[in-house]
């Protein structure tokens, strides 16, 4: 259902009705201006406030003749006024019209990816602390390295959507800009005031110097930070997918009653959110090329831009939407197997702790060198037993690195049997995990 809502809320602001709202609150605006500055008579803006209005068939109608959607648009506005249509769209020209207003859309549009953020990171805070105590085995190249907690995990995740967060807020300055300088850019045809006021009663401000066009860097910049947002969102969705592995089963994606997964396999519960997110931002990231290339236009302008914004802009923004409410409705109610991390963790019989007493033998006057020879023999005979299958835990529940570490007359000699067995505490890997959260979630 929330899916569905943040959809029609999101496309709401990039339909055809509301583009050409957003073009005539520009031009009321416009004339709101030049009747601040004493140009349109107060009885002219009066009705061109109250009465201007667009029908869209109309609009195709007429376009279907002079080729110029916004000649087309303002045909159809003077249609629903008398002589003071005159004064419609007086001054500017079809840039100063069209980008403006776009600018009011990417504006809300944005400050509603704003909001999705803050839900995002809402959701990743409650589940980090719900599962700050929570052993798993930390992965680097897929295979097993050290213990951490799956709090950790989410904390780095709501951390990384506080850096787009941040981002974010600050493209939404940049992008909340408007003009109304004129064919070439020069304000030969309407004062600088008329350009700062009408930018004022839009909430926007007027750019310091514009040609014919706002200038693109900023979209791109824009779809840039667009496409960094779902780059991190697919890491997260990548890394579900991966601890939903049958062989991993650390946590997977809920399954509600009456959800099928294989027409053909009826066991299979696959993560299909996560995938479907995964293929969503490649989408998303794909908008940012064509948005940089839109920067190189043609001297004062062209409009190579025009087709391509038509594209990137709405299915950008309406994606991102989609994909963020998507994002946080799996992971509000990721299903997570804290005894599975535990078994996993066990699985490699206590390699996980090699690191440990590495760092224990220099303390000794051991070299670095000799050290790693002494850890790491152990560490392969562990890796040959698991090869055949050998139980990982005695009956002691003593780990097969453990049993090793404890029979090597060497390293018995240097620490001592006592020191082998402290090396293999978890506690020792979680002692700063108070201290990390303070840090990410206090700040």
């Amino acid at each position: 259902m929330i899916e569905r809502y943040a959809r029609k809320e999101m496309k709401a602001l990039w339909d055809m009705n509301a583009k050409y709202s957003a073009w005539l609150e520009v031009e009321k605006a416009l004339v709101r201006g030049w009747n601040q500055l004493g140009l349109i008579p107060d009885s002219d803006c009066e009705k061109i406030c109250k009465n201007a209005k667009f029908d869209i068939a109309r609009i195709d109608e007429i376009e279907a003749v002079t080729k110029h959607d916004l000649i087309a648009f303002t045909t159809s506005v003077a249609e629903s006024l008398g002589e003071e249509s005159r004064w419609v769209h007086y001054g500017i020209t079809s840039s100063d019209c069209i980008d403006t207003a776009v600018a009011l859309q990417m504006r809300d549009s944005l400050k509603i990816i704003i909001e999705d953020i803050k839900i995002l990171r809402k959701i990743l805070k409650k589940r980090a602390y719900e599962h700050k105590d929570t052993l798993m085995v930390g992965r680097s190249h897929g295979i097993h390295g050290e213990p951490i907690t799956f709090g950790l995990v989410l904390a780095i995740w709501y951390d990384e959507m506080g850096r787009h967060l941040n981002a974010l807020q600050s493209t939404l300055e940049v992008i909340s800009v408007g003009q109304l300088s004129g064919a070439m850019g020069n304000l030969a045809h309407t004062p600088i005031e008329l350009e700062e006021i009408v930018c004022s009663m839009l909430g926007l401000k007027p750019a310091r110097v514009s040609n014919q066009v706002i200038q693109r860097d900023s979209y791109a910049r824009l779809m840039s930070d667009l496409a960094l947002l779902a780059s991190s969102c697919e890491k997260i969705a990548v890394e579900i997918r991966h601890l939903q592995r049958t062989e991993v089963y650390e946590a997977e994606e809920y399954f509600s009653k009456g959800q099928k997964g294989s027409s053909a396999m009826p066991h299979k519960r696959n993560p299909v959110l996560s995938e479907n997110i995964t293929g969503l931002c490649r989408i998303i990231r794909s908008y940012a090329i064509p948005a940089m290339e839109n920067v190189a236009l043609w001297h004062e302008r062209d409009i190579s831009h025009s087709s391509v914004e038509r594209f990137i802009l709405p299915d950008g923004f309406i994606t991102t939407d989609f994909m963020l409410h998507r994002l946080s409705g799996l992971l509000e109610q990721l299903v997570v197997y804290p005894k599975n991390m535990i078994k996993n963790l066990n699985l490699t019989g206590g390699l996980v702790f090699s690191q440990r007493i590495l760092l224990e033998l220099p303390k000794r006057g051991v070299s670095r060198e000799d050290s790693y020879k002494i850890v790491q023999r152990n560490a392969m005979k562990v890796w040959a037993d698991l090869q055949e299958g050998k139980a990982v835990l005695n009956a002691n529940d003593e780990s097969l690195y453990l049993q090793y570490l404890l029979e090597d007359k060497e390293l018995v000699e240097y620490i001592g049997q006592d020191a082998i067995r402290e090396c293999f505490h978890v506690q020792y890997y979680t002692k700063n995990v108070d201290a990390i959260f303070k840090r990410v979630f206090e700040v």
